[in-house]
């Protein structure tokens, strides 16, 4: 049956086998001097982005040894992660994109589990670790992997030379299968990434469904602040201008003023971002005779509930902006709203699935059900193909006929639009990033005076949710304290809690399991108690 669904992808048109890197190169071929990429004061146009990569590629080259590899990239939104993108792909290898903001520790895990063949990062970075904690972390991996910096469009490379791959039958080096494109990363509810592996043909199906839904072409710029570490960034940013051959202007550092500028100057139409950057953009002054983000035809936002009263704004500030709630995932999926959906539909659902996506909701006895509520599951030419190095946890989502589950609550109207009504993952989304609250909680729950901890997400109306602390101790404790113990501990900025709770006992089942979605009623639901902290980080 597997196979017989991949026929029917391919008799659609929607899976055809052909290269992400051969697509570009035709675009190359065809009008070698369009613009193909702009950050900051670098731009580039498409021969010369394809020259550049060429050079890096065969730097890449020079030091991965023969096969297929994997080439692990943690950098910035800028010209230089696309150029290095490209270059791995011109080097025959596979690109692992890491968000520029991974701890060290998960960076060992990412390392540990893929193998690769090289790391690229930056010199200098205002986020992130920098080129010596990769270095660092790459030489203690349990075989040492060399690392290069990039400078623009240059690479500079240390560290141990590969290993060799192991020889095939026919004398040729093993290594990862040509199933393998693309490898992104995403947390689970213990913490450690995934691996989320994609092919050619999924994630081109995503790139031509996207742009036929919303008539997107060579000429169409799309404009990218999110992460290029993230999927939304990697596939609907880079990969997508890629696929299109259309010119991609990148915003490294986010600040709403600067966006307006860079989509006027530049006439970006189409962009995927989450609730922060869309409720930003609506409150962000504008004294320009246009509307406000007037060239953008399209706002996709993603990877937190979008507030109906935020998209009802939207309506007023940005009048020319289609703006629809986009739901999905590392692992592929995608819905969105569209041109004929109603207001009522755009401001209460996440939309209709893209072509060929199956979305059914389990029912009590684990069967598919079309419409209905339930756990989301979803099969599809745009869904993955599994997680890289743990083959045993993908086979544990799939139910039926290679279905995913998705680990979200949802419900399917008649009409196949769908509504997100919960979570079965214990994740915190803030800003469209998962974050798992497992770290905060092992640290915090080391302070003297805490009897118990749960950290929980807080809903927030700009960044979908916060990381509230709720606290069981011995004496009196505030906000304050648990934040300057987590600095001290080490932990990292990004998973410090936002707001405090103090409570008497924590709910537990009866094998000791403090129950997080009663907490999370009973406190939400009240209001809760302590304040929030501080500006955003």
């Amino acid at each position: 049956m597997v196979d017989d669904v991949a026929e029917r992808y391919r008799l659609a048109g929607w899976w055809t086998g052909r290269r992400l890197v051969d697509r570009f190169e035709s675009h190359v071929v065809e009008r070698p001097d369009e613009l193909a990429v702009v950050s900051g004061s670098a731009i580039l146009s498409r021969s010369q982005l394809w020259h550049a990569a060429g050079v890096a590629g065969e730097a890449i080259r020079s030091v991965t040894g023969p096969g297929r590899r994997v080439v692990v990239i943690v950098l910035p939104n800028s010209a230089s992660w696309v150029v290095m993108f490209l270059a791995t792909l011109r080097a025959g290898h596979v690109p692992a994109t890491a968000p520029v903001t991974t701890s060290e520790a998960h960076l060992s895990h990412i390392l540990e589990l893929v193998e690769p063949a090289l790391v690229v990062c930056a010199g200098r970075s205002r986020r992130g670790p920098s080129a010596e904690a990769v270095g660092r972390v790459a030489a203690a991996a349990s075989v040492p992997i060399p690392v290069a910096v990039a400078e623009g469009t240059g690479l500079e490379v240390s560290g141990p030379q590969v290993s060799g791959l192991e020889v095939g039958p026919d004398g040729s080096a093993l290594g990862v299968p040509e199933a393998i494109a693309h490898l992104m990363f995403t947390s689970s509810t213990t913490g450690p990434p995934k691996a989320v592996s994609h092919s050619e043909d999924t994630l081109a199906a995503l790139n031509q469904q996207f742009a036929e839904r919303f008539l997107l072409s060579s000429a169409t710029p799309v404009f990218m602040p999110s992460p290029l570490g993230h999927s939304v960034g990697a596939i609907h940013g880079a990969r997508l201008s890629l696929f299109l051959g259309a010119p991609l202007i990148l915003q490294d550092q986010w600040d709403a003023g600067a966006a307006l500028e860079l989509v006027a100057r530049h006439r970006a139409e189409f962009t995927a971002a989450a609730t922060p950057f869309l409720l930003d953009l609506a409150e962000a002054p504008w004294h320009r005779r246009e509307p406000k983000l007037a060239p953008l035809r399209t706002f996709l936002c993603g990877g937190a509930q979008v507030p109906p009263a935020l998209i009802r704004r939207c309506r007023t500030e940005l009048p020319d902006t289609f703006v629809t709630p986009l739901w999905g995932m590392t692992e592929g999926g995608l819905t969105t709203c569209v041109a004929g959906s109603t207001e009522q539909q755009v401001a209460t659902t996440v939309g209709v699935g893209l072509p060929g996506l199956e979305l059914c909701v389990l029912d009590a006895d684990m069967g598919l059900q079309a419409h209905g509520e339930g756990e989301l599951v979803m099969r599809g030419p745009g869904v993955f193909n599994g997680y890289y190095g743990q083959a045993e946890m993908y086979d544990s989502h799939l139910v039926g006929d290679g279905f995913f589950r998705t680990g979200d609550l949802a419900r399917i109207g008649a009409d196949g639009y769908v509504t997100i009504t919960g979570r079965l993952k214990d994740l915190i989304i803030r800003a469209g990033v998962n974050i798992s609250p497992v770290d905060t909680e092992n640290t915090i729950a080391a302070h003297p005076d805490v009897v118990g901890v749960a950290v929980i997400g807080w809903p927030d109306e700009r960044l979908g949710e916060r990381i509230c602390a709720v606290v069981q101790a011995g004496s009196p404790i505030d906000l304050d304290d648990v934040v300057s113990f987590c600095a001290s501990q080490g932990l990292p900025r990004r998973y410090w809690p936002e707001r405090l709770v103090q409570v008497d006992r924590l709910p537990r089942t009866a094998a000791g399991k403090i129950r997080k979605q009663q907490l999370r009623d009973e406190l939400v639901g009240a209001g809760g108690a302590g304040p929030d902290r501080g500006p955003d980080r």
